[in-house]
């Protein structure tokens, strides 16, 4: 039983209420070395530019700043070239933190920087060390919980979480292969409403999904620089990147307040603004 000076730490129940707690990390040992994703294949040969990524990733963190969010920033380490993708590392349903098992080996150690920061500031967390699942691929929304069967995370370990959320409804969702997490074909931005790349999913699954959603489909071009990567900070308000021209404009006309920020660099590496932020609180 968590007491209550836990629980206003961490209490996250959807993707889109007020974000009031959340952690980073900056990219300044950002690079693509050993190639993990699809993106990272493309953009290999030009690497990264980590002065400029430093620079859009500050202009992120200056904009949640400005929205009241309290940002905790992560240490970097030299070898950890993926720390900038810290929603993979852990994830929040309602008022439990859980902390990843990672699928990718090159990635484990981000998790004990993550365990030690957590333990500093006296945040409670449950490890998750049995079978392989990543943040990315866990789409809260309210009781329901969809989570991507992808390269990282088995059945067997949406089976485990389950077990471990007996008030929540935790539901498969199967990837096509090369989508490297859920949230980069799918994510939830409103009550009933949400982005989506259909062709990541069955077409069984598309219509299942809008059973529960009223969905923004986003195209080819626009889902490869992570049209559905987006992050909502509460009130309507989603930080997404000026080159999604399209999903940008419907999200506008539904009402949405979105704020374009810069983040062409980081996103060779195959994470856009979801990817870089593990919300804590959101209320």
């Amino acid at each position: 039983m968590q007491s209550s000076e836990q629980s206003n730490q961490v209490n996250c129940q959807t993707e889109y209420d007020v974000l009031k707690k959340v952690i980073v990390c900056p990219p300044k040992h950002m690079r693509i070395g050993t190639v993990i994703n699809e993106t990272q294949k493309r953009y290999v040969s030009e690497n990264i530019n980590v002065d400029i990524a430093m620079e859009q990733h500050r202009q992120f963190v200056d904009v949640m700043k400005k929205n009241n969010v309290d940002v905790i920033e992560l240490e970097t380490e030299e070898k950890l070239n993926e720390q900038v993708f810290t929603r993979d590392i852990g994830f929040t349903v309602g008022e439990q933190l859980f902390v990843s098992a990672m699928g990718s080996g090159i990635r484990t150690g981000e998790v004990g920087i993550l365990k030690g920061r957590l333990h500093q500031d006296n945040i409670p967390f449950k490890d998750l060390v049995q079978m392989s699942i990543e943040g990315g691929d866990v789409v809260i929304d309210k009781e329901k919980v969809w989570v991507g069967l992808s390269t990282r995370t088995t059945l067997k370990a949406t089976e485990a979480l389950q077990a471990l959320l007996p008030n929540h409804q935790v539901i498969p969702v199967s990837l096509e292969r090369r989508i490297l997490h859920l949230d980069c074909a799918f994510n939830i931005i409103g009550d009933n409403l949400a982005l989506i790349y259909p062709n990541a999913f069955s077409s069984t699954r598309v219509d299942k999904l809008r059973e529960h959603y009223e969905l923004i489909e986003v195209n080819e071009e626009e889902q490869f620089t992570l049209g559905t990567n987006v992050l909502s900070i509460g009130e309507k308000k989603i930080i997404s990147m000026p080159q999604n021209k399209q999903v940008n404009k419907e999200m506008e006309q539904a009402g949405f307040d979105v704020i374009e920020v810069e983040f062409n660099e980081i996103i060779k590496s195959g994470g856009s603004f979801r990817c870089c932020s593990m919300p804590l609180l959101r209320m």
